[in-house]
């Protein structure tokens, strides 16, 4: 195993750590792509989601001074048969503690894998194509490119609170949060929509766990698509990066037999004018650019543009 420099040392982290935590994640992101990407939301949730135990699955490096210069956490809610695999070092000064990280990690996927009843099992990692030392720790490691995932953003300035009229039969509504049976469809329809993705299937019990675990959820920011009153399509909203002023959009899926109907613009027009009505600053969401359904020339055609991409590697265990 790569060892950590003289005076260099891994321990769990805790709680108490999600600001230094977050601060490193955000210089990590500035020096990738420009600007932060990271909330303490967003921390506190990759430490303590389903199927992440601190005690077990994470672990923060620290230098000579006691400062965490590194994190490693995996993302598996589901309990499928994949991990994504997260490595943050402080830019330069962290990057001692990239290798030994990874590595560690990757012994516990093995273990997860085998835990979760998968075997092989895969684990994929995400990297920007100028994150050099880190995609060649991956190669080294044993992972190869696979795909694109592109993060895409647009300004609100200038969005009306009020949204254009939809195509002619085309109703949004808000989501009926306390009809549980309406929040069982809500989910159906996004399992189904992303069937022919490579999407990693959520049961509705993991589902709600989930959100049940976020801080806060703006119902009113969910949108059902109908089309001539029939169910079409839904639109997810996530309130992990409000306190950036960002609208951000989870999953925006339509089922097959009302797509190219303008349903998915329908539903993002709604949703951009609810962010802009709030006084959000700015809409963004992340986008798979291999996903058959050609997701990202929609999201370019309402004026989203990529605030950048990165490269997708994989490898079983």
């Amino acid at each position: 195993m790569t060892a950590l420099p003289a005076g260099w040392r891994t321990r769990r982290p805790t709680l108490d750590d999600v600001p230094e935590i977050l601060a490193l994640a955000r210089a990590s992101d500035m020096a990738a792509v420009g600007e932060p990407d990271f909330t303490a939301d967003d921390v506190r949730e990759a430490l303590t989601g389903p199927n992440t135990d601190m005690s077990r699955d994470c672990w923060v490096a620290l230098d000579p001074d006691g400062a965490i210069l590194g994190w490693a956490f995996p993302h598996n809610p589901a309990g499928g048969d994949r991990d994504f695999l997260e490595v943050y070092v402080w830019p330069e000064r962290g990057l001692p503690a990239q290798r030994p990280l990874l590595e560690l990690i990757l012994q516990r996927a093995a273990e997860r894998g085998t835990e979760f009843g998968h075997s092989p099992y895969t684990v994929r990692a995400g990297a920007v194509p100028t994150e050099e030392p880190w995609i060649a720790a991956l190669t080294d490691a044993g992972f190869a490119f696979i795909k694109q995932h592109a993060r895409m953003t647009m300004s609100l300035d200038g969005v009306s609170p009020e949204p254009p009229q939809p195509p002619a039969g085309v109703i949004v509504r808000p989501v009926r949060a306390d009809d549980e049976a309406e929040m069982r469809r809500f989910h159906a329809t996004i399992e189904e929509a992303f069937r022919d993705t490579d999407h990693q299937a959520t049961g509705y019990d993991t589902w709600r766990e989930r959100l049940a675990a976020e801080s806060s959820v703006s119902y009113d920011e969910w949108f059902v698509g109908e089309v001539d009153g029939e169910w079409a399509g839904v639109l997810q909203s996530s309130d992990s990066s409000v306190e950036d002023g960002i609208g951000y959009v989870s999953y925006l899926g339509v089922l097959r037999p009302y797509r190219r109907r303008g349903v998915g613009e329908a539903l993002l027009r709604r949703a951009f004018a609810t962010y802009a009505a709030k006084g959000r600053s700015t809409a963004g969401l992340g986008v798979d650019l291999a996903n058959p359904t050609r997701a990202a020339r929609l999201y370019r055609a309402v004026g989203m543009h990529p605030l950048f991409e990165a490269n997708i590697y994989e490898r079983k265990i």
